[in-house]
């Protein structure tokens, strides 16, 4: 399967995924050769990925999105005072997949300030859009305490060791990731829907 990781990070959401292709598009140079760090078998483009969504959607299986937050973020919108206008990025993604992309695909970002635009689905702290089921989830327990923190160095959570990156703001680049347990759980629910629309293509052939 052919997957499009937008937005990449150092690939938290990407940690767990297993038999795929994956092609990560992030802007941040520092962030991306993190992520090539951790994952040297994924193609690692640093760009737009806002307009490469847009130029190369129909060349992948899977799509996985994770738009700018700060500007939705009920953290960010508390500490300041000056009003601003939300990315609307977020919600143009969500209306051209569902639109255009053939495949399956999923939307990620926080909870917003304000009641979201397009209702989403609250999975561990971050808000998801896709068209194919997605079933409840909490991370392990042991889990949830490494991504408070726990005992463990804040630039070693979720299994990602981070401290000897050239990254400027490693305690931001952590708190970006998805949970991968979280990663997991919905790319397996994505590989599902694939695997129905392939049984059925192949019924319809027949």
């Amino acid at each position: 399967m052919k997957v499009l990781n937008l937005y990449a990070g150092i690939g938290g959401n990407r940690k767990l995924w297993n038999d795929c292709e994956v092609t990560a598009v992030e802007y941040d140079k520092a962030t991306a050769d993190t992520y090539k760090e951790f994952f040297p078998n994924d193609t690692v483009i640093i760009a737009d990925a806002h307009q490469y969504l847009l130029d190369h959607y129909k060349e992948f299986d899977f799509i996985w999105s994770s738009p700018p937050c700060p500007s939705h973020s009920r953290i960010n919108h508390a500490r300041t005072r000056k009003p601003d206008y939300p990315d609307m990025r977020l919600y143009a993604e969500i209306i051209f997949l569902k639109q255009w992309f053939k495949g399956v695909y999923v939307v990620e970002n926080v909870i917003p300030y304000y009641e979201p635009l397009i209702k989403g689905q609250l999975i561990d702290r971050h808000l998801f859009w896709t068209n194919f089921k997605l079933t409840s989830f909490e991370p392990s327990e042991k889990a949830i305490i490494r991504m408070q923190g726990g005992q463990i160095p804040f630039e070693k959570i979720f299994g990602f060791d981070i401290s000897k990156s050239s990254i400027k703001d490693k305690r931001k680049a952590l708190r970006n990731c998805v949970h991968p347990e979280t990663g997991l759980h919905i790319f397996n629910c994505a590989i599902n829907k694939t695997t129905q629309n392939k049984n059925i293509q192949s019924q319809l052939n027949f």
